[in-house]
């Protein structure tokens, strides 16, 4: 008769403590998913940082930020 109460007590342990470690397993995988989408997200982010003078003065004259010859002769001196 103690010896199956004792048992049923040891269970619950163990399961408690199973219960604790898929929690602890759920919390890597979520860790470890936000890491993998944040090196993502800054990588795309260095990515776009790397662009050429060329790129970014051709952006410049798009958006109307310089005139024609300035656009001109700032290609002049990237070439140079």
């Amino acid at each position: 008769m103690w010896g199956n109460q004792m048992m049923s007590g040891a269970w619950w342990g163990m399961g408690l403590y199973m219960g604790l470690f898929w929690v602890l397993v759920l919390a890597a995988v979520v860790a470890l998913a936000l890491v993998l989408v944040r090196r993502q997200s800054s990588s795309a982010q260095h990515a776009r940082h790397r662009k050429s003078a060329r790129a970014i003065l051709e952006e410049r004259y798009a958006r109307g930020e310089i005139g024609s010859e300035e656009f001109e002769q700032k290609k002049r001196d990237l070439r140079s």
